[in-house]
């Protein structure tokens, strides 16, 4: 009986020693081994509050404020402690019904989980953006009460200047695809989206901070962590000095009131942009802030499309302006000489083939095609070049006269910091065969000697043209960054530091710019347009338009010596290029070059200032 009660206890000592023995196992596998509960509980006592930078601020050429920083408040929630009896508060404050505040709370549930990938501790989302100032001062007053809300400051943008929009960009919220690709971006974040902003994103964000926060259980903020490891600040974005001459930029707006069309002004000898204008275009201060989203979606349907950018994006004829280029060609390959003279009779003919021209003498050499713009006179050198037996076929010849127009940049893009930019058109020997038959002659694309039929150019194309024409013979990539400070060669990649060599002898040039400087005197086919006391090379321009009334184009640079800035400039429907296009393009050379001195054509300035011209 003793030896069962002795039993007994044994197994009962033994049964007692296992069970603490799994206790203690269990304990040391919760203190060393799995750490999920620690971390859980870490978790739920931590809030990592991000800290947003401020971007760069873009300043012009001068330095002017263009681009500034301008607080902004978003209202953050953490879904799980959002309560029913708080949501009719917050209807009324942020003025939306229920259908939109369940929207609005559907979407900071999935951005949440989406937010949490990025950072360890922050199971919050962004559930209102931009609040405005009423709305900031009434929810901070009763944010106590408000529980799973907080509030956390960003900066938004404020443009100090009304035009150059497709310039400089706008601002918007990160992309799905862009919070796939990059873990630095949040739900919420604002990005740039066009223009300088979006192609210098990376500098101009800056780089976000973090601060960590104790919270109690309602998540209110309990005092921050006192670790380096968990507390960084936000590092600003450097400044961005933008190429843009604002005044003339502002100037460019004025001459351009009521029209349609594209100015691009660029400094030949560095390829900075000192203009860009576009119209129609848009304030820049109209995509910012709450209004933003409802902004953007009415201009995208606007029949204006105020949204495009012509400069880059828009092609056009460039009629007699690249004959200018046709004409260096010609003297490269010697098909001509500066005295080899030509006649006209108005026009020129070639069987059933007439070419217009306007009535002048002749004949004439090729100071003296420029000045008056013979179309004849290009006809017959554009046959001369292509069919030249030198060549041995027309196509070889074709594919010659294609090659140096390429070297102008034209049917390329020219590679400015800027996103979306078109290729214009130069067509190939097999782009022409498509259209005309693969046996075509030099009568079937005739029209290609006076920058009609396939050619098309974009008025950043002319711009860059006259550069080149300015240069005698090279142009750096047009860009409208000047420098960052703090950066290494002042942010320019090495592409805006790197002339491109044209293959054409210097002295070819002269022959063309004597011809462009008499277009503005007395003859000239821009005679009256031009700035008392400075020489301006020009030439002026008119493109067929099978839409309506014909656009006006002309390009220029100025001084004819040691050139300070060169031109492009498109008017849609304005006709001759001595109507609009001349006039605008010299006077914005007298107000880069002369700033502080009155126009000598205020006549001009306030014809064009008053003048609207409907889109036919």
């Amino acid at each position: 009986m003793q030896d069962v009660h002795k039993n007994r206890s044994s197994v009962f000592v033994i049964g007692l020693s296992f069970i603490f023995l799994l206790f203690l196992y269990r304990i040391g596998t919760l203190q060393l081994v799995d750490d999920k509960y620690e971390k859980r509980a870490i978790n739920n006592a931590l809030n990592k509050i991000t800290l947003y930078p401020a971007r760069s601020v873009i300043y012009d050429r001068f330095g002017k404020i263009i681009a500034k920083n301008a607080a902004s408040y978003d209202l953050f929630i953490f879904p799980k402690e959002e309560k029913l009896e708080n949501r009719l508060f917050i209807q009324q404050i942020l003025q939306i019904d229920s259908n939109q505040y369940n929207k609005l709370l559907t979407e900071a549930w999935i951005n949440s989980k989406k937010r949490q990938k990025n950072n360890a501790y922050n199971r919050s989302a962004i559930f209102y953006s931009n609040l405005s100032q009423q709305q900031y001062t009434a929810l901070r007053e009763n944010l106590y009460r408000l529980s799973g809300f907080y509030i956390e400051p960003r900066t938004d943008r404020a443009y100090e200047i009304f035009g150059g929009a497709h310039a400089f960009g706008y601002l918007g919220e990160a992309s799905e695809l862009l919070l796939k690709e990059d873990p630095y971006y949040q739900p919420g974040d604002l990005v740039g989206i066009t223009g300088i902003e979006r192609y210098y994103e990376e500098f101009m964000r800056g780089a976000k901070g973090i601060k960590t926060v104790w919270q109690d259980r309602t998540y209110k903020q309990r005092g921050e962590v006192q670790d380096e490891a968990f507390n960084y600040p936000a590092k600003s974005g450097p400044d961005f000095y933008a190429t843009i001459d604002i005044e003339l930029q502002k100037f460019a707006e004025e001459l351009f009131n009521g029209k349609r069309g594209s100015v691009v002004a660029i400094e030949p000898s560095t390829g900075e942009v000192l203009a860009f204008l576009n119209k129609p275009d848009y304030n820049p201060n109209d995509l910012v802030g709450q209004d933003r989203a409802k902004s953007f979606r009415k201009m995208l349907i606007d029949p204006k499309k105020p949204l495009y950018n012509r400069a880059v994006k828009g092609v056009y004829p460039p009629g007699s302006t690249v004959k200018t280029v046709l004409a260096l060609i010609g003297l490269q390959e010697g098909i001509i000489h500066p005295g080899s003279t030509k006649g006209c009779g108005g026009g020129y003919r070639m069987g059933n083939i007439v070419v217009g021209c306007h009535p002048h003498g002749g004949p004439l050499d090729v100071v003296g095609s420029i000045r008056i713009s013979c179309n004849s006179y290009y006809c017959g050198l554009f046959r001369e070049i292509i069919d030249h037996p030198k060549y041995g076929s027309t196509h070889n010849g074709y594919r010659v006269l294609e090659k140096y127009w390429r070297s102008f940049g034209l049917g390329d893009p020219t590679g400015i910091d800027l996103l979306g930019e078109s290729s214009g058109n130069v067509p190939t020997v097999e782009r022409l065969a498509k259209r005309h038959g693969k046996k075509w002659r030099s009568s079937m694309v005739i029209s290609l000697g006076i920058g009609q039929g396939e050619i098309l150019l974009t008025p950043l194309q002319l711009a860059n043209v006259a550069a080149i024409l300015a240069n005698r013979g090279y142009y750096i990539p047009p860009h409208l960054l000047k420098k960052v400070n703090g950066l290494k060669n002042n942010g320019l990649k090495q592409e805006y530091r790197t002339k491109k060599i044209i293959p054409i002898d210097a002295k070819h040039f002269e022959t063309v710019i004597e011809g462009m400087s008499q277009v503005m005197k007395p003859g000239g086919t821009a005679n009256g347009t031009g700035i008392n006391g400075i020489e301006i090379c020009g030439k002026t321009g008119t493109a067929q338009n099978p839409h309506g009334k014909d656009h006006s184009l002309f390009i220029a640079f100025a001084p004819r010596n040691n050139p300070k800035i060169a031109i492009g400039v498109i008017v849609e429907n304005g006709g001759f290029g001595a109507t609009y296009a001349a006039p605008i393009a010299n006077l914005m050379i007298e107000k880069y070059l002369m700033r502080d001195t009155s126009s000598s054509k205020q006549f001009m300035i306030d014809r064009l200032k008053t003048t609207v011209l409907e889109p036919q």
